[in-house]
């Protein structure tokens, strides 16, 4: 009986074991990544203008519908079967290459349309440029693929940092050379394509791509689903731009993108990378509807743990934060970095649900959650926009809380968790930051006249021992299992 109990358990040890390694591998590399990025990031800040990042805003608009369509869906059908054959590998890496050469074309030709739409004819030099990063996609695509169907995001993580350390010593380079807006073009290019060849080589992923696509009917279905579904949340996430883009100055635009920029660290790089793994896990026990329910409410409960302090430290510090990181030109964004990062617990915990439901072989809800979206946010963009760039902020807190309680509630049944479990697993660290942040604007409103960096110091400061202390007093069981979960125990 104890062999057999050992055998079962074996599987779930496995896995366990696998995604813990996974998790440290991708986060712990894309925390010491960003650190490197970061650190060039907010430099060149410093240098640019607001204007500089307002052209680049408009180019990513185009870049990011295109990319929509770039084939990753389709990778990530490949991840999801069970078997895979070497043709069926070698039909992904000939879409890949296929699809990705036409949008390059595509954004060539889209280039002067998009300069027309904003009324900024440099925005065609710069798109033109940047048609060169779709070369690059199926080399990293494709062995993103293979490696993620072995669980093995060490070599992936590995390439990640290599790649972000020359692209950040490449913006920092021109920026200081005086390239102006092209530090934001050329920086990206390094980074992609020193990514491309070291995912190649890591994943000894080279091979004669196929470009008779017969038999590949199921692959694409999969990935045309999942492009649906990131072809909507590229309205979700872009229409703020699009809008906006066409009637406010570049000026204010940067202001807003920047601020942007900072509310979204953590659910733009880093809940992606974690998205990934669970997504991979996922597909595990994708037959296995309780365990699942079981690992999306860690998931959710272990990453609003970090994700939970960051957003209200960042909502109840924006004034000596932004003065501090991003300098005196930048005090405009401080504003709008208060009410954005309000919004954002509610745009991570909707980022949750797609990968669970597409590992379960779901990917159509996904892309129906991502069709409602993308019609309550640009309404929400439009409406804000009325009252200027401030408006335009609100709208993300009316719109998402509304956007997260639809999704929810459509994938609770495909996830295996219920309304309350979910509101369970979620309200330690939740409940937590809110205290903390209650705690820093106390502490705050009682200081004397400082300098931005040191009240800063002393208000962070303040607000990690409060948040840390209140989980230890009231949700300690939430921090023994994130403790659990690193030293792989339990």
């Amino acid at each position: 009986m104890q062999s057999a109990v050992e055998s079962t358990n074996q599987p779930v040890e496995s896995l366990r074991s696998q995604v813990r390694s996974a998790v440290i591998w991708r986060s712990g590399t894309q925390i010491v990544g960003q650190i490197v990025t970061w650190g060039a990031t907010f430099l060149v800040i410093r240098i640019l203008e607001p204007a500089d990042y307002g052209l680049f805003a408009m180019t990513q608009v185009i870049l990011a519908a295109l990319n929509m369509l770039n084939g990753y869906g389709l990778a990530s059908a490949i991840i999801q079967k069970p078997d895979v054959t070497q043709r069926e590998l070698r039909q992904l890496f000939g879409l890949l290459l296929a699809l990705n050469i036409a949008l390059g074309l595509g954004q060539v030709l889209l280039a002067p349309v998009a300069a027309g739409y904003f009324r900024q004819p440099m925005v065609a030099d710069l798109l033109r440029v940047q048609a060169l990063l779709y070369i690059a996609t199926p080399f990293i695509a494709f062995p993103y693929a293979l490696l993620a169907r072995k669980m093995d995001f060490r070599k992936q993580a590995q390439a990640n940092l290599v790649s972000a350390t020359l692209g950040a010593l490449a913006s920092l380079a021109c920026a200081f050379a005086g390239w102006g807006v092209w530090t934001l073009i050329a920086a990206p290019m390094v980074l992609f394509w020193s990514r491309a060849v070291l995912m190649t080589w890591g994943a000894r992923s080279l091979m004669w791509p196929s470009f008779d696509f017969r038999g590949a009917g199921e692959v694409m279905r999969f990935g045309g689903l999942m492009a649906a579904a990131q072809l909507f949340w590229f309205v979700q996430s872009q229409a703020d731009i699009f809008i906006a883009g066409r009637s406010l100055p570049a000026h204010t635009l940067g202001i807003y993108t920047t601020a942007l920029f900072l509310t979204q660290i953590f659910v733009a790089k880093f809940l992606p990378t974690l998205n990934e793994v669970a997504f991979s896990a996922y597909a595990r026990i994708q037959d296995d509807a309780p365990a699942m329910g079981r690992a999306f409410a860690r998931a959710a409960r272990i990453i609003m743990v970090v994700a939970m302090p960051f957003y209200v430290g960042l909502a109840v510090t924006a004034q000596p934060l932004v003065a501090t990181v991003l300098g005196p030109k930048w005090q405009e964004a401080a504003p709008l970095v208060a009410i954005l990062a309000a919004a954002m617990p509610f745009m991570t915990m909707q980022a949750m649900f797609a990968p669970a439901s597409d590992a379960r072989g779901k990917p159509g809800l996904a892309a129906t959650n991502g069709a409602i979206g993308a019609v309550i946010l640009p309404i929400a963009f439009l409406a804000g926009l009325q009252w200027s760039v401030t408006g335009l902020a609100t709208a993300w807190i009316v719109a998402w809380p509304l956007f997260l309680a639809i999704t929810a509630w459509r994938s609770f049944v495909v996830v295996g968790i219920d309304a309350a479990g979910f509101a369970r697993a979620v309200a330690p660290p939740v409940i937590a930051a809110l205290a903390m942040g209650a705690a820093v604007l106390a502490l705050d409103s009682a200081l004397p006249a400082l300098d931005a960096l040191p009240r800063l110091a002393l208000l962070v400061a303040a607000g990690g021992a409060v948040y840390l202390a209140w989980l230890l007093a009231f949700a300690r069981s939430t921090l023994d299992e994130l403790i659990a979960f690193a030293r792989n125990r339990g």
